[in-house]
């Protein structure tokens, strides 16, 4: 139910508790794509939870001034509902160019409401004429309540903006990034590719890193 109280909420993660033996993590999302793609990273290790999975649909406004402070942001209010450890993402696209706009503002950069093929045009008005073409994806993972203080890893993957699009797969600014050492965009390359390399898979893989190194207990 999309306004259920932390009681309804409690009563959801009892019953999920019950079927799960290995620790279980809420990845703050509703997207399945984005669970699945990170369940492969994490494999055994924790299950994923959608935001879904523990009737949460209350919105949470990302007002911080950098991705570390949205995910934060993502992931402490989670975290406080159900009562589960949380991992939150923020991620946006860098352009050197432009002083590393658009950022934190990705996703709205066209304006409000959100419209990827605006986005697109506006960046791509923006560096008109421009030959500094370097970009990057970052993507910031907070975790909560698995140690005493937040924890945060990212990763980030390198590249530049195309002159026009190319590729119909992806989303975002997919169809104008082409990573480092590949002659295709994101949006041009098959999924299993583009997901080994991504901003967010390298985030997680970080993460994965840091546990198996670490003796950081999850619940």
């Amino acid at each position: 139910m999309k306004n259920a109280s932390n009681k309804e909420r409690c009563a959801a993660l009892k019953l999920i508790n019950a079927m799960y033996s290995i620790p279980k993590w809420v990845f703050c999302t509703h997207n399945q794509h984005k669970i699945e793609e990170a369940q492969k990273i994490v494999a055994d290790k924790i299950y994923l939870l959608s935001l879904s999975e523990v009737n949460f649909f209350d919105e949470v406004q990302e007002t911080g001034n950098t991705f570390k402070e949205n995910a934060f942001l993502k992931a402490n209010v989670v975290w406080e509902a159900t009562g589960l450890p949380c991992v939150a993402d923020d991620s946006g696209l860098c352009v050197e160019a432009l002083n590393n706009a658009p950022g934190i503002y990705s996703a709205r950069y066209a304006g409000i409401p959100v419209n990827h093929k605006a986005n697109i045009d506006k960046l791509l008005a923006d560096l008109s004429g421009v030959p500094n073409r370097e970009a990057y994806f970052i993507t910031v993972l907070c975790i909560v309540g698995v140690l005493e203080q937040p924890l945060y890893v990212e990763g980030k993957v390198f590249g530049s903006i195309t002159d026009s699009i190319a590729g119909s797969g992806g989303f975002g600014y997919d169809p104008i990034f082409k990573p480092k050492g590949y002659d295709l965009t994101f949006a041009e390359m098959n999924a299993d590719t583009k997901n080994e390399i991504s901003h967010r898979a390298l985030a997680f893989k970080e993460l994965m890193d840091l546990y198996a190194s670490s003796s950081m207990e999850v619940n």
